[in-house]
């Protein structure tokens, strides 16, 4: 499968998604399983459906491994930020990403309440809606948007922070300059929370690292990570206000 015939298929995941949603008449209903929505299961299933018919693996957020032995394997966030759009605030995504054996290879991003669309190829850059994106260039904290999932104890010196509610589309805002900063302040993401967006990061040149140094490409459903993402002149004293790792000065 080519590049282009890879980002179809993704693309193709990403619009039953949306379908899924558009036919839900309650997007506040729950399953049994606590912090889970109906709207992320019916929207798992439609982009699983996709994903496994078109011969790639999957893996899931809501219903896990998908067919391990194939060579190139999705990692899938139905519906990254489902509490918000459960609440109808219109900041939540579908974010998928392959996986090959030389790491990240292909992701798309959208935000479903918008339609607006991030896209990331190995090699070949990062955009939103066809159009490049890159970081801000903000070199100081005192400058910065900075956006956190969690609660930060006490004012890093930041110009602003934000807690928006979708790791996907916040790290991908920070690859598009229209925020400065990300910082997950615990280990509580799991690949298919930033994956994709990770990829958007890396081809933009924005700087995304684990706050404890730990790889970010990882495909066991159990791991949990902490990134951290910002344009290279800023990431050192965001980690350090962070309380992740000393700043140069």
């Amino acid at each position: 499968m080519s590049e282009d015939e890879l980002v179809e298929v993704l693309d193709a995941a990403v619009a039953a998604v949306a379908r899924t949603l558009g036919g839900l008449d309650d997007l506040r209903a729950v399953t049994g399983r606590p912090g889970q929505y109906h709207l992320d299961v019916v929207s798992d299933a439609a982009a699983v459906e996709v994903l496994v018919g078109a011969g790639l693996g999957v893996l899931s957020e809501e219903s896990g491994v998908h067919h391990p032995e194939r060579p190139v394997t999705v990692v899938v966030d139905p519906v990254d930020g489902s509490t918000n759009a459960s609440r109808g605030v219109p900041w939540y995504a579908t974010s998928v990403c392959a996986v090959d054996g030389d790491g990240l290879r292909a992701a798309v991003v959208v935000n479903q309440a918008s339609g607006e669309r991030f896209q990331a190829v190995r090699g070949a850059g990062a955009s939103c809606n066809g159009r490049p994106v890159e970081p801000s260039g903000c070199a100081r904290l005192d400058d910065a948007i900075v956006a956190v999932s969690g609660l930060p104890e006490g004012h890093w010196g930041w110009a602003q922070f934000r807690a928006l509610g979708a790791a996907a589309l916040d790290l991908c805002y920070v690859a598009d300059g229209r925020l400065d900063g990300y910082v997950a302040l615990s280990s509580g993401l799991a690949p298919w929370d930033y994956l994709g967006a990770l990829l958007v990061c890396r081809e933009s040149g924005t700087d995304i690292v684990d706050a404890e140094g730990r790889p970010l490409v990882v495909l066991d459903q159990m791991a949990r990570r902490a990134p951290v993402a910002a344009p290279p002149a800023l990431l050192p004293e965001l980690l350090a206000a962070s309380g992740r790792e000393p700043v140069a000065r």
